[in-house]
């Protein structure tokens, strides 16, 4: 490993430069976010076992959020020029906030004004369908608890996060490559392994040394 110090550490610069490089290459992404409130008509429940129940609907709502007929009421309402299956795959993403009534909704634009805009509508769509799904006194609520503001910095790409992963991975290439040139090599390392392989002791050893260099004293 020490002989072959330089190629591990050139595996990782490179890989780290080029990580780096594709990074700023790349188109910048802006993310916004909204949290809904999954509750009640008559407000937030005292009932344990109605706040377990609201819970449980909560990852039915959120897979309500992540669908179609949202993705398409939302795109007529913007005039988006995109198509539900793209929104749903590339730009959406719903998750319900473990052991709460809270949803996350995330959206993924090349515009920062036009992620925040598209995730409010989206919050403002659903609460509405849901509203007239359930018209009764007791009926499920999705609220907008928490708008989204425009995003200020790309969520991706991070170049200086992108090349700490990338030189982390190329030390590991550099030095699964280093192991795999020492294990194919047929030089002999020690005096004590060419006996071993050879069968023959080994009677002097002659050390690696360089020639001296410079020009021929006069005679």
């Amino acid at each position: 490993m020490r002989r072959r110090i330089w190629l591990i550490a050139l595996v990782a610069v490179v890989l780290a430069c080029a990580t780096v490089g594709f990074s700023f290459l790349r188109t910048p992404l802006y993310e916004a976010s909204i949290k809904i409130l999954v509750g009640q008509e008559r407000g937030l429940t005292q009932n344990p076992a109605d706040v377990g129940g609201l819970q449980q609907l909560t990852k039915t709502i959120s897979q309500g959020i992540n669908s179609r007929p949202i993705a398409e009421a939302v795109i007529q309402q913007l005039d988006l020029q995109i198509t539900p299956e793209e929104f749903l795959e590339k730009h959406l993403s719903v998750e319900q906030v473990p052991e709460t009534q809270f949803i996350q909704v995330n959206y993924i634009d090349s515009s920062p004004e036009r992620a925040q805009k598209v995730v409010n509508t989206i919050g403002d769509v659903y609460a509405e369908q849901l509203s007239q799904v359930s018209p009764t006194a007791s009926s499920i609520t999705a609220t907008v608890w928490e708008r989204a503001v425009t995003p200020n910095r790309p969520a991706s790409p991070n170049p200086v996060r992108d090349g700490l992963l990338a030189l982390v991975l190329g030390l590991m290439l550099g030095a699964g490559l280093a192991l795999l040139l020492e294990y194919l090599g047929d030089s002999w390392r020690s005096p004590e392994e060419a006996e071993q392989i050879s069968g023959v002791p080994t009677f002097g050893v002659i050390p690696e040394f360089k020639a001296l260099t410079g020009e021929k004293g006069e005679k």
